[in-house]
């Protein structure tokens, strides 16, 4: 009993998180550690894929937790899952960071040749990683949100299509247009 209850506790889900962030708009810094501690790995997934930075993403993550805290006391429980909000929030922070002109920096996480015998593997499979990252950095914003939400967070259409504010219908068609471009930029074969 004790192991499926901390199980759930580790689910995003409605009824816990509104619970609290009644306790974070009563100022209780432990029930923002537990909000923030069942929230902040798919937060940051989302924000890494979506910004393709881990600076940005880091900057999103803590951002989109600053907002929450400071937005606890006006949270109304049953008009929206706050997960939903949450990512809502942390998809509009990634966009602002990638709207942001920047120079061109190496990314610290890259990793250095291996001399030991399958290092030709691993640089080919690093390639080949960089070049999806590549293709889905270059899809319309839309199309690269939806793809996050559903493969980074692994969200159902319907959520999805809830944190992107629209239909199920056309996140669907938002996720069949960007599997079509990112396997045509993969092919060589761009339209």
């Amino acid at each position: 009993m004790r192991d499926r209850q901390a199980a759930n506790d580790l689910e995003p889900g409605g009824d816990d998180d509104d619970r609290l962030l009644r306790g974070v708009a009563a100022g209780d810094r432990s029930a923002f550690a537990r909000l923030r501690e069942r929230h902040l790995n798919r937060v940051f997934s989302l924000a890494l894929r979506v910004t393709g930075s881990r600076a940005d993403a880091e900057d999103a993550a803590q951002e989109a937790f600053t907002r929450a805290w400071r937005k606890a006391e006006k949270w109304r429980p049953g008009e929206a899952k706050f997960s939903t909000w949450l990512y809502r929030v942390t998809m509009n922070l990634c966009i602002d960071a990638r709207r942001k002109p920047r120079a061109e920096q190496l990314d610290p996480d890259l990793p250095l040749a291996d001399p030991n015998p399958g290092a030709e593997l691993q640089m080919l499979k690093t390639e080949q990683e960089e070049q999806v990252r590549t293709a889905m950095a270059d899809l319309p914003e839309r199309q690269r949100e939806a793809m996050a939400l559903c493969y980074t967070l692994g969200l159902s259409n319907a959520e999805a299509a809830a944190t992107m504010e629209i239909t199920v219908k056309a996140y669907e068609s938002l996720l069949v247009r960007a599997k079509r471009d990112i396997r045509a930029r993969l092919e060589g074969t761009e339209r």
